[in-house]
């Protein structure tokens, strides 16, 4: 049987459309060896809700000299008890786990001062932001052991759930999964005039679910594998396992993130009642919208609004998600699991902020006909448009302002998902049909079902770098790692793409530089 190489073992950078067909084929009938996923798992009822949820804390910054709100992150490593007297090798920002919420308004100057105290090199990607290339934190700007990176960026977007997590060429699923992830809340005036739950912690929760898999020792290990990478069969919640949120107000907002690495879900509640989808990746809806289930893979969020009465409990559930994949493969891709994940408990009191707003957002449809470029992207095997990621090669160029539309297509019977740098993308069709509800608003993220054409429009902001690239890519971070990524730039009109830095462009520790404070571009024998 044909095998496709694992995550993290680069393959070879041509792979023709023959092998390319033969792969798909082979993973289409049967099982890769190492692929055989975890079977059926059904936690629900069997979870003991036994300790209370943490809320990561808000990170706390200055406004230097120039007006920038200045952050500061550093990446570390740590240990972390999951379970009481059970100790875990762990990795975070500012704490041994996870990282803190980073909180800034639209329109803010921010500089994020990210500081690398690990032993080995990493980045740090702003997930949905819309920034510089130059900032964005892709594999190009690696900070190595003992080095310090200072982007900075103004924040021109509306009101949304970001997050930040590294982004190495070939080790993002390793760091992610040790721990390295944060949230990243952006605010504005459109969002702040709105009757919506708001306080922090209270009644405005960040939700960051993540699927783990514990050895006999209480180590993180991946060694269970689908092919959309590792299965998990415990869920952290914030760094929480077997979570509970104590909910004194009668409306919570549950801000959803899948940071699991493979894993996609699809959150409801377990009594069946609906809830309100405000918000996806990009921002508010312009209506909310009651759901009673909503189906999110690695990296994609959604704001809800659930509401509780006096005294009760109600758990947030995964509930089997629809793949759009055959019976079988769905088993081996974690496709048939349900999963408790954190029981939301009702005080006997609750607050009231009174009626929650139903209009939202104001968003400006992106036309057809204002498109100058048509694009496609077929996703195969490891491939993009059968090409392996190259740090060295520019596949698309992109003007300034432009607007461009996108057909994306997953031609695999098997799960993967796009993602895009630097941009907020609009939905067009699903396959003939127009988007769903929880597809309507801005997205950077998006599950592809096997066999349909995803139709993107979007529009590219005004920062141009012939030579600094943008990522887009699979965001199961396996499928990244093995090389299902590409590289766009965006130019001024008329203007060529020009040489993006090599793999091993790195931000380096002062000590190590030559006179000058910018990064130094390392010799090619150098490694991380």
């Amino acid at each position: 049987m044909i095998r496709i190489a694992g995550p993290r073992r680069r393959v070879a950078t041509f792979v023709s459309v023959v092998v390319v067909g033969a792969v798909v084929l082979a993973l289409g009938l049967t099982a890769c060896s190492g692929e055989d996923g975890a079977g059926v798992i059904d936690t629900v009822g069997s979870v003991d809700f036994v300790n209370p949820l943490a809320i990561p804390p808000l990170a706390e910054s200055t406004v230097n000299a120039a007006g920038e709100r200045v952050f500061d992150l550093t990446a570390q490593a740590g240990t972390t008890e999951f379970t009481p007297g059970v100790v875990t090798e762990t990795w975070g920002y500012n704490g041994s786990y996870l990282g803190p919420t980073i909180v800034a308004r639209r329109g803010e100057n921010v500089r994020i001062n990210v500081n690398n105290d690990l032993d080995v090199a990493t980045t740090v990607h702003w997930h949905g932001a819309n920034l510089p290339a130059e900032m964005d934190g892709g594999p190009h700007q690696m900070v190595e052991p003992g080095a310090e990176w200072n982007p900075n960026f103004e924040i021109d977007q509306p009101a949304s759930t970001l997050w930040y997590h590294p982004h190495p060429e070939g080790d993002t699923e390793h760091q992610v999964e040790m721990g390295l992830a944060g949230v990243f809340i952006v605010q504005d005036d459109e969002e702040a005039a709105l009757n919506l739950p708001r306080s922090y912690g209270v009644d405005d929760i960040p939700v960051v679910v993540q699927d783990r898999r514990f050895d006999e020792n209480g180590q993180f290990v991946a060694d269970v594998r689908g092919y959309i990478g590792p299965i998990g069969d415990q869920l952290l919640v914030n760094g929480t396992l077997a979570p509970y949120l104590d909910v004194t107000s009668e409306v919570v907002r549950l801000r959803l993130l899948n940071g699991s690495t493979s894993r996609v879900y699809d959150f409801g509640l377990s009594d069946g009642r609906s809830f309100d989808l405000i918000g996806t990746d990009g921002g508010l809806l312009e209506e909310a919208a009651p759901m009673d289930g909503i189906r999110l893979s690695p990296g994609e969020r959604a704001e809800v609004l659930v509401e509780l009465v006096p005294g009760e409990t109600v758990n947030l559930q995964s509930n089997p998600p629809d793949l759009g994949i055959s019976a079988s493969a769905a088993t081996r891709n974690a496709g048939d699991d349900t999963l408790d994940v954190l029981e939301l408990r009702a005080a006997d009191t609750l607050s009231s902020i009174g009626e929650t707003a139903s209009t939202l957002a104001s968003i400006e449809p992106l036309d057809k006909a204002d498109a100058t470029v048509d694009r496609s992207f077929t996703l195969n095997g490891y491939t993009i448009n059968n090409r392996l990621m190259d740090m060295t090669r520019i596949d698309e160029t992109i003007e300034a302002g432009a607007t461009e539309v996108w057909t994306v297509d997953n031609a695999m019977p098997l799960p993967h998902n796009f993602h895009v740098h630097g941009v907020q993308f609009q939905v067009l069709r699903v396959g003939a049909e127009p988007p769903p509800v929880e597809l309507s608003g801005w997205k950077d993220t998006i599950y592809l079902e096997p066999g349909v054409r995803y139709e993107l429009i979007m529009q590219f902001a005004e920062y141009t770098d012939p030579d600094f690239p943008y990522m887009f890519h699979c965001h199961m971070l396996s499928h990244e790692d093995a090389g299902m990524m590409g590289q766009f730039v965006v130019v001024e009109p008329g203007e060529e793409a020009g040489t993006p830095p090599t793999a091993h462009d790195a931000i380096v520790p002062q000590s190590n530089l030559a006179v000058g404070s910018g990064p130094r571009v390392l010799a090619p024998a150098h490694g991380h």
